[in-house]
């Protein structure tokens, strides 16, 4: 079989829809099947076939798009300037997919909502899709509109955004989810009928990542103290500061301990400036990007994501194939991957004070540490198996050409 992965975003690039991916598109061939990759590039301009080495350069199209959509005649896109950028940005993508060519395909595999919608526009009417969600693209919008980019129109840009997500959501055969709490996002507040998705868990290369542990890495824990580590993107829907501020409680009680935060973003400068206004510079590490993850969780002792908004991060799925004690926020799908005081703990979000009391009972009590490290791994290495998840995937592959086919017979696709 022939298969296109699609996604909207950046590509390659940290972060778990780039990992999944990755290592599905491995999988898939080490089964003899063909498979694609298209995505915006990594400076998201062009859009390109990763594995191909083929660009569709945005600059060249601009131009053909801004006549066409132009403020005379189309000047609701204009009056917001995310609504804007989006509009034209998709529109690319759009136009990029269909110059690549789609009719090679059997089944077209997107990896987000403006994707999906984007590829439903321009396939062939004998190609299956489907779609899986790594998040409400809807709902992140709205924080980020409420909190840190308030403005006198945003009420436009969170409506556009919910009919982009309500469209992307039901435009494929099947749309695949990762738990409830996304399937009920998209059910109540977004009316995707209950039938057009599957909870399906992405599945993990956890071999794989149990060899990357034991590669070298030049950064070294120091003896006699704990290592707290946080990875993931530095943006403030992430909750850093909150464990910053934690931590600045922290050094207070124990000095017997470090935090390497791995990662970057647009907050990281910010983030700096917290840490050192607490006080913490022999205490928090700034280790930016890094291709030795897997090595530095395997040195670390307890896992830490205070995020704001969730879905099912594949920094929480590495911590618990590496056998670490994890806490994490209260929210979005973290409450079916953690089971509190079992496989980890779980701690109200934006909440430094309850952070700094569950970091501190770690530290105080060896025992839980690594009971909950122990039960993390045993229940990572069975739930995050990536070839149950490959068989589960097909079956859904095969059901959503099996409803495309049909759908072409009775005559409902033009």
């Amino acid at each position: 079989m022939k298969i296109l992965l699609a996604t909207y975003w950046s590509i390659p690039h940290l972060g778990g829809v780039w990992s999944y991916m990755s290592q599905l598109k491995n999988k898939l061939e080490m089964l003899g099947h063909e498979v694609d990759v298209l995505g915006y590039d990594e400076d998201n301009l062009n859009v390109h076939m990763v594995n191909q080495n083929k660009k569709l350069e945005r600059e060249k199209l601009l131009p053909l798009l801004q006549a066409k959509l132009n403020k005379e005649n189309y000047p609701e896109i204009y009056e917001n300037k995310l609504i804007e950028y989006t509009e034209f940005h998709r529109y690319v993508f759009e136009l990029g997919a269909a110059y690549f060519g789609l009719d090679k395909y059997d089944l077209i595999h997107t990896q987000d909502v403006i994707s999906t919608a984007c590829i439903n526009r321009v396939r062939p009417s004998n190609v299956a899709l489907v779609a899986t969600l790594h998040g409400s693209i809807a709902k992140e919008i709205q924080h980020q509109l409420d909190t840190i980019h308030k403005s006198g129109n945003s009420y436009m840009a969170k409506s556009y955004y919910e009919e982009l997500e309500r469209n992307g959501a039901t435009a494929a055969e099947i749309t695949v989810v990762a738990n409830n709490w996304l399937k009920e996002i998209l059910v109540n507040d977004f009316n995707v009928p209950n039938d057009q998705l599957k909870i399906l868990h992405y599945g993990f290369d956890t071999e794989g990542f149990k060899k990357n542990m034991m590669t070298k890495s030049l950064i070294l824990p120091p003896q006699n103290k704990k290592v707290i580590i946080y990875t993931g993107r530095l943006t403030e829907l992430k909750g850093v500061r909150y464990l910053l501020v934690a931590l600045g409680k922290l050094k207070k009680v124990r000095q017997d301990w470090v935090c390497w935060i791995v990662g970057s973003g647009d907050e990281e400068e910010k983030l700096r400036i917290i840490s050192r206004d607490l006080g913490l510079e022999d205490y928090v590490h700034f280790l930016g990007k890094r291709d030795d993850v897997p090595s530095l969780l395997g040195k670390s002792d307890i896992f830490v994501l205070p995020t704001l908004l969730e879905n099912q991060p594949l920094s929480l799925i590495e911590a618990q194939i590496a056998g670490k004690a994890c806490i994490v926020s209260d929210v979005g799908g973290l409450p079916e991957m953690v089971e509190h005081k079992v496989t980890g703990m779980l701690t109200p979000p934006a909440n430094s004070d309850l952070l700094y009391r569950n970091l501190l009972l770690l530290l105080n009590n060896e025992y839980l540490l690594k009971k909950l490290g122990s039960n993390a791994r045993k229940w990572g290495m069975t739930h995050w198996s990536i070839d149950r998840g490959i068989e589960k995937l097909w079956e859904v592959y095969e059901e959503a050409i099996l409803i495309r086919k049909n759908g072409e017979q009775s005559g409902q696709i033009d």
